[in-house]
């Protein structure tokens, strides 16, 4: 299993519109991607910013290279993004699992 990690920051006041975002827009795309086996939103304020990280799990690359196309590495972004975030970092981290359950 792959997991998929992005980070995003908005200013503090737009952080609970965006969170209402991810939880009704993005989330949603996510988990109905085949392959995808769940998906969290983790978010923190600090000072005038909320960050922002979407962690995904995947079964394949390949089934990341669905959701997010052929370079699994840049970032997917949708066009709400353009109303809530500071900045559009281009890539996300990848990382293969490993859990002490059989």
């Amino acid at each position: 299993m792959i997991a998929r990690i992005w980070h995003g920051r908005t200013s503090r006041e737009k952080a609970d519109d965006y969170l209402e975002f991810l939880n009704q827009r993005a989330i949603p795309d996510y988990e109905s991607s085949s392959g995808n086996r769940g998906s969290y939103v983790l978010h923190r304020l600090e000072e005038g910013e909320a960050h922002f990280l979407t962690l995904t799990f995947w079964d394949s690359k390949d089934a990341i290279e669905r959701f997010a196309g052929p370079d699994i590495e840049t970032a997917k972004y949708y066009p709400e993004d353009e109303d809530f975030l500071l900045e559009f970092e281009p890539t996300v981290k990848h990382y293969e699992t490993y859990s002490t359950e059989g």
